[in-house]
């Protein structure tokens, strides 16, 4: 018997839905729904670079990350309002960018710039994760329109999910009440390949084994391989009207 929610075991992900195409006006859209967690993501494309990179020859990749204000369920105070991103922010929208950048040949790319926005519509813990593979839906069918073969500019796919220790218990892909109450909890970015691009581990309370992070991290290969499978059926998708 479990008490995760959506009655699932210790090795599943919560239900995922991955819709590209979701914002008509986007190059590239993704609306990604994992559980509760709800993210649009956003690619655009322009034909120019910031200005350290011109004359490269090379693209760029960057990424900002935003909670719609009645995301959770205290209102959250627009950023813009404050006058600049909290720390927050502006480690995840680092995050997202580091991850597309990884598996992005910037020289392929040429100079361009692709900038890709993330919207949390509704949060139930993994916010990050879930941004982080819906983009690269988006980033994909952005670079598919821009056409000129930019779509080969990507050398693999990119996935997210979170992992944690709970109730003395390793689990994938923590909701909000897991998360809160984990005695670890890791966020972990890896290619479609099984190549690693991030780990971000913690113990919230007290300390943790080597055979703990093994079985975190194996449990986190097996959520990113289904997370990989839905991006391709994503992609293989017609877009919506």
């Amino acid at each position: 018997m479990t008490d995760r929610s959506y009655g699932r075991s210790d090795d599943q992900l919560r239900p995922v839905t991955m819709v590209p195409g979701f914002m008509p006006y986007a190059e590239g859209s993704c609306l990604i729904e994992m559980g509760d967690t709800k993210v649009i993501c956003t690619a655009t494309v322009e034909d120019s670079v910031p200005r350290w990179m011109k004359g490269s020859g090379k693209g760029w990749v960057t990424a900002e990350y935003s909670m719609l204000p009645r995301s959770s369920p205290e209102r959250i105070s627009r950023e813009v309002n404050r006058g600049r991103p909290s720390g927050r922010t502006q480690e995840i929208q680092r995050l997202i960018g580091r991850s597309l950048r990884a598996i992005t040949d910037m020289a392929a790319l040429g100079e361009r710039s692709v900038l890709i926005d993330c919207d949390v519509l509704q949060a139930d813990g993994g916010t990050r994760t879930a941004s982080i593979t819906g983009a690269f839906v988006a980033l994909q069918e952005a670079l598919t329109k821009v056409g000129e073969g930019k779509a080969s500019s990507l050398v693999d796919s990119v996935a997210a999910i979170s992992v944690g220790i709970v109730a003395d218990r390793p689990v994938l892909d923590l909701d909000y009440s897991e998360d809160s109450t984990a005695q670890v909890d890791m966020n972990v970015v890896m290619t479609g390949a099984g190549k690693l691009v991030e780990v971000q581990g913690t113990a919230e309370q007290g300390t943790f084994e080597r055979a703990e992070l093994d079985a975190l991290m194996d449990l986190a290969t097996t959520g990113i391989a289904t997370l990989t499978a839905e991006q391709e059926r994503a992609l293989g998708a017609p877009e919506q009207e």
